[in-house]
């Protein structure tokens, strides 16, 4: 009997490493490939399999492959992710909004491409290394927060669809991160278990997104100019650098002093003016959104909203449309982050907050 075919997203770290380890152990046929989405490497570097150009990454998920067994492939999605995910990340910001870029990479490439690529090698399922679990109820698949709490990556996930879902695997969805770095260990890929993660944006150099900008946006010092610090009963308290550089919460970088702390509170592109307040003018307890789909699993489960990965989810009060109120005021809402809705651990939908 043939055993199911699964490809595997490689990015040459721990996680997705280790999950081919499990996903073998399991009896799976695994195909790993991995996705040039944004880099310089040159085909004559890839030939010669030397880091010359930054393709470390690339050529460690290669030979981790080709060191349990299992074929390999390097796939150039630069053009598509370049007009979908990096030109949206453009507007955004132009627009006075903070994207979130892994949201719409999962959805746009990781999947999307992914699916694509495995149909063209014949493979029933797709895996990757992100910390989810998926769970079918009344017939319908929906994702579910992962075991480890502080790795759970479902905000990132939301807008998976059901359809890609029925064919995913998450094989670390069970492990916690500690765990995961011992079967690295057991199965001899110490290096691995003690390598740094990058927490940063994969095509922002250097973390400094207000640089990137000034590259890539051929008119930005027209549009981009200075402007007028205000708070929020419009007194002008100073001069800013221009609109984009600046994000909801933000309070490091302001060049300006106040004698008390300032957050960017507001961002308004049209009169070029940012707001600021303070910590307690950031809470909030009502946001609009776009482009949910709201999947309720039965009558019960108490419903809850997260506005950034690394925030709490907060009771949900109503959902009136696109309008949702929580029950409690909730700490810096961001025009262009995720808003994710849970019913328990389980995703039931999600939008880009306007």
């Amino acid at each position: 009997m043939a055993r199911p075919k699964v490809l595997l997203g490689m990015s040459g770290g721990i996680d997705s490493t280790v999950s081919a380890m499990l996903l073998l152990e399991q009896g799976y046929e695994v195909v790993g490939v991995t996705f040039r989405t944004f880099d310089s490497i040159k085909d004559s570097c890839l030939a010669k399999e030397k880091g010359c150009c930054s393709i470390e990454s690339v050529m460690e998920a290669k030979h981790n492959a080709e060191r349990m067994g299992f074929e390999h492939h390097i796939v150039d999605f630069r053009d598509t992710f370049r007009r979908c995910v990096i030109q949206n990340f453009i507007d955004e910001y132009m627009d006075g909004r903070t994207p979130n870029p892994c949201v719409l990479c999962n959805s746009a490439i990781k999947w999307g491409e992914l699916m694509r690529v495995a149909d063209e090698l014949g493979c029933e399922y797709i895996a990757t290394g992100h910390y989810a679990r998926i769970r079918e109820c009344s017939n319908r698949f929906y994702l579910a927060a992962a075991a480890d709490t502080h790795k759970d990556q479902t905000y990132f996930l939301w807008m998976l669809t059901e359809e890609q879902l029925r064919r995913t695997i998450f094989p670390l969805g069970d492990y916690t991160k500690d765990e995961v770095r011992e079967i690295a260990r057991a199965h001899g890929f110490d290096q691995l278990a003690v390598k740094r993660e990058s927490q940063e944006i994969c095509f922002i150099p250097n973390d400094d997104y207000r640089s990137f900008l000034r590259a890539n946006v051929p008119d930005y010092n027209e549009r981009v100019r200075a402007g007028e610090y205000i708070d929020k009963h419009g007194k002008v308290l100073g001069r800013h650098e221009g609109y984009a550089n600046y994000t909801i919460g933000q309070r490091k970088g302001l060049g300006i002093a106040l004698g008390q702390r300032a957050f960017v509170t507001r961002i308004d592109t049209a009169t070029n003016q940012v707001t600021l307040g303070t910590y307690d003018d950031l809470y909030a307890t009502e946001l609009n959104f776009r482009g949910h789909e709201l999947r309720r699993v039965g009558d019960g489960g108490t419903i809850t909203a997260k506005v950034r990965y690394r925030s709490q989810a907060v009771p949900v009060k109503t959902i009136d449309g696109n309008c949702l109120t929580f029950a409690v005021p909730v700490w810096g809402i961001t025009p262009g982050q995720s808003v994710v809705l849970y019913q328990d651990d389980l995703v039931i939908g999600g939008g880009i907050i306007t």
